[in-house]
């Protein structure tokens, strides 16, 4: 019997489909396993900056995909939110895809009644606004990076190391990327507080994180789900309203799930949007 986990509202971001680095069977056996009432994708999904430079879809990156579309189809409301990597998908705002709504941005009320914006975050990240050649020539950087880092925990691996990241100890050494992390937050939860809300939900920096920034003597709540490629994060809320930042492949080793390429495939029925098929 396969074991089950019920959430209220699960948040993914940052999974990034089409980039080689991408850990997808892990998701894959995750959105297997899961109850939930609404799942929000945050943004950066697939990503299609990469996929513009070197095609890589691997049948695990279908796997997503398809049960995703499961999901939707056993009433799981699910709620896409365009990043940058994904942003060509932000013109087709209002649409829905087999179930699966784009919208820009949203906002979902806690099971203990808090209000919470739901965005990417890119748009209030300055390098990604200003200077796209910039952001373009990061994300080529970062690809090799990740490329030498999986090598790297190939070999940790053949010794019985757990993974490591090179991205992740350069984030917490380099003082400029603290600090970027540090205005990004204070941008997002300003946003949230203008607009009358009790905080947000958000992706974009692979930084997983729930805390407060206070502003005006109130707190407002700032929550970032991770990514799927330097570790396989997820933002969840149970039905009391709690959040919590979950390690899926910590999770997974948990019930006994282990790395299996072969796991079944299930047959993708084609879904009807008017009288357009995807």
């Amino acid at each position: 019997m396969t074991t089950t986990f019920d959430y209220r509202t699960i948040f993914i971001s940052d999974v990034h489909l089409g980039f080689r680095g991408c850990r997808a069977e892990e998701l894959a056996a995750f959105l297997k396993r899961v109850k939930c009432e609404r799942v929000f994708l945050i943004g950066d999904i697939v990503d299609m900056w990469m996929l513009r430079q070197r095609w890589s879809w691997p049948s695990t990156h279908n796997q997503v995909i398809r049960r995703l579309l499961k999901l939707a189809r056993h009433g799981t409301s699910i709620i896409y939110v365009p990043g940058n990597h994904d942003d060509a998908l932000r013109s087709y705002s209002g649409l829905d895809l087999g179930g699966i709504r784009i919208a820009r941005q949203a906002i979902h009320t806690l099971a203990d009644g808090k209000r919470v914006l739901v965005t990417h975050g890119d748009e209030y990240d300055l390098v990604i606004q200003n200077s796209r050649l910039l952001a373009l020539f990061g994300a080529w950087a970062y690809d090799h990076l990740v490329a030498l880092n999986r090598f790297v925990n190939n070999v940790r691996s053949l010794f019985g190391l757990c993974r490591w990241s090179f991205s992740r100890i350069i984030k917490k050494r380099v003082k400029s990327a603290c600090t970027f992390v540090s205005r990004f937050e204070e941008a997002l939860t300003a946003q949230a507080h203008r607009r009358g809300l009790d905080g947000v939900v958000c992706g974009h920096i692979h930084e997983p994180r729930i805390d407060e920034q206070f502003i005006d003597g109130v707190a407002v709540l700032y929550a970032n789900c991770g990514d799927w490629i330097e570790r396989a994060s997820a933002l969840v809320e149970h039905h009391d309203g709690r959040l919590e930042i979950i390690e899926v492949d910590q999770l997974l080793k948990s019930i006994g799930w282990t790395h299996n390429v072969e796991e079944e495939i299930e047959i993708l029925e084609q879904v009807e949007v008017g009288s357009h098929a995807i």
